[in-house]
């Protein structure tokens, strides 16, 4: 096969994500430019909402054989190592790779690269739940202390006790 029509097959295509309405897109979208995507689909949706990045979604389905997903760094790709792992697992099986130039390692089309995903998938994964427990750990001493968390009532103390005793 011809080695300058193999490469013209080929379509490199982007993905950016940033977690808040905040941060811009524009440094991960002229990244990707640069680093040969045709089209980039990008989004502000925090990583922990897996189910609902729609422009990723958007961007697996345009994958055929051959074609590059790139990312400016794996952490815009997923958040836990099982939606790592199953984004990578619909990238392979559309016969197409994956490429994140700040995360050279991560190739998932070697033993080797498959292996340091998981691996680090794993570690980012762990820390996540330390962090949850430690968050949740300080709620409970703070509720410990009487403080209220969440919403303010919109009774008042009187309207409260009225309820109770009509209940």
């Amino acid at each position: 096969m011809d080695v300058a029509k193999w490469s013209a097959e080929i379509t490199v295509y982007g993905y950016a994500r940033v977690s808040t309405e905040g941060q811009t897109l524009a440094v991960q979208e002229v990244q990707l430019a640069a680093a040969g995507a045709v089209k980039v689909f990008s989004e502000k949706i925090s990583g922990a909402s897996a189910a609902n990045r729609k422009a990723l979604a958007r961007a697996l389905a345009a994958l055929k054989e051959r074609d590059v997903l790139r990312v400016t760094r794996l952490d815009r790709l997923a958040r836990s190592t099982r939606n790592l792992l199953k984004v990578l697992d619909a990238i392979g099986k559309a016969g197409a790779g994956f490429k994140s130039p700040a995360d050279t390692w991560a190739d998932p089309t070697t033993p080797h690269g498959r292996l340091m995903l998981t691996v680090l998938g794993g570690l980012a994964e762990f820390e996540r739940e330390l962090i949850k427990a430690r968050t949740g750990e300080g709620r409970e001493r703070v509720k410990a202390r009487g403080v209220h968390m969440g919403r303010p009532s919109t009774l008042t103390p009187y309207q409260q006790r009225e309820a109770l005793a009509r209940r």
